[in-house]
């Protein structure tokens, strides 16, 4: 994650901020670069400016303001005069330093691939370590079906005994945009065994929200429903990759040449602990840019740690805080040695199960309600 944390004085009580919400921009049809910015904005002024679904900014009450100013376009030098005033310092300070803002996000939004943490003299923090009104991100698991009927332990299919209707989904995501909740990641089981997936991800793109998919990505070896699915918006996707299955390399090969971020995740165990940093220079070649990692127990920690050397090594993005990561040792969780290997990534979602019930996070079985009857806002104060 990025963010801009950097203070410019203290504020004038009788200058107000930003008011709390969630504001969403789309760039003309006209503009090349056809970015879309959501900002949402704490009860404090603090906020979270998410770029093209790839880059995420926590910001202070100073740079929500900017960002806000940047969303309407306002001249730098109404910035300046305005927040001279809030914060007691002089224009040309406000002036420069809202200039050096809007160049480091048009750049962010110019540059793909870009790696999320070190970038521009964003300076790194843990993200979401303050309070929020609301969760940044729903995972959503649309279906716990998977494509090969005869492994059900890879999903908890017990625990549902329905999944919500095309329509029942559709009030979700209209309800989650109304509340503030700005990006969805579909998940499974296997999302891509339902037919309304692309429609689905057509209403949260209508909305505006950041879209995202979790799926083993064997669908997409069928270029028509691949050019299907990529033709709804959907903004990033992480393939949970089975190595063994030449189905797998040949759907990655077209995902790879297609418009999309995309990454792909590996599980460490003991058993293919052997063979992994072999699967990963393959991945490199083939043109993999981003990956995703975790183990399946502490004792791997070593090889895991050689496995993040190595992503670094050829300069591919290490993606951390997707719904597969968070719920397993990753090398965050190496880096700053946390007690929960989960922490960082569970303090700004919420997990939906396919009939609706809320969870803490994919998981961990505490529930906090249910989407059909329950307001966001009791199930976000029940985490």
């Amino acid at each position: 994650m990025r963010n801009f944390i950097r203070s410019i004085g203290k504020p004038n009580p009788a200058q107000q901020p930003v008011l709390p919400g969630l504001y969403h921009y789309q760039a003309p049809q006209n503009d090349p670069r056809n970015y879309r910015l959501h900002l949402r904005v704490e009860q404090d002024g603090s906020g979270v400016l998410i770029v093209n679904a790839a880059t995420v900014l926590h910001l202070n009450q100073s740079a929500a303001q900017y960002a806000y100013d940047f969303m309407h376009n306002q001249p730098a030098e109404t910035v300046a005069k305005a927040m001279s005033r809030r914060y007691q310092v002089s224009q040309q300070q406000v002036f420069d330093d809202y200039l050096g803002f809007a160049n480091r996000i048009l750049t962010l939004i110019e540059t793909p691939d870009l790696d999320p943490v070190t970038f521009l003299d964003f300076e790194r923090r843990l993200p979401h370590t303050g309070r929020i009104t609301a969760p940044y991100r729903l995972d959503i698991a649309l279906t716990y079906r998977l494509p090969d009927a005869n492994d059900p332990e890879s999903a908890p299919a017990k625990r549902v005994e329905r999944e919500l209707s095309t329509e029942e989904w559709t009030s979700v995501l209209n309800n989650a945009w109304q509340a503030g909740i700005p990006h969805v990641v579909f998940t499974g089981g296997e999302p891509t065994l339902r037919d309304d997936l692309p429609e689905l991800i057509r209403c949260a793109e209508s909305n505006g929200q950041v879209s995202g998919l979790l799926t083993d990505g064997l669908r997409f070896a069928d270029q028509q429903y691949l050019e299907n699915l990529l033709s709804t918006g959907l903004d990033h996707m992480m393939i949970v990759f089975q190595a063994e299955n030449e189905l797998a390399w040949n759907a990655l090969d077209k995902v790879i040449a297609a418009d999309i971020f995309v990454a792909v995740h590996l599980t460490l165990t003991e058993e293919n602990a052997a063979d992994r940093q072999v699967l990963l220079v393959r991945l490199a070649e083939r043109g993999v840019k981003a990956v995703s990692l975790s183990a399946s127990q502490p004792a791997l920690s070593e090889p895991l740690s050689r496995l993040r050397d190595l992503v670094a090594s050829y300069g591919m993005e290490l993606v951390w805080d997707l719904p597969v990561p968070y719920s397993a040792l990753n090398p965050v969780w190496l880096e700053v040695q946390a007690n929960d290997p989960g922490a960082i990534g569970k303090r700004a979602v919420l997990y939906i199960e396919p009939d609706g019930d809320v969870l803490p996070t994919q998981g961990e079985q505490r529930l906090l309600g249910n989407v059909l009857h329950d307001s966001w806002e009791t199930l976000w104060r029940q985490k």
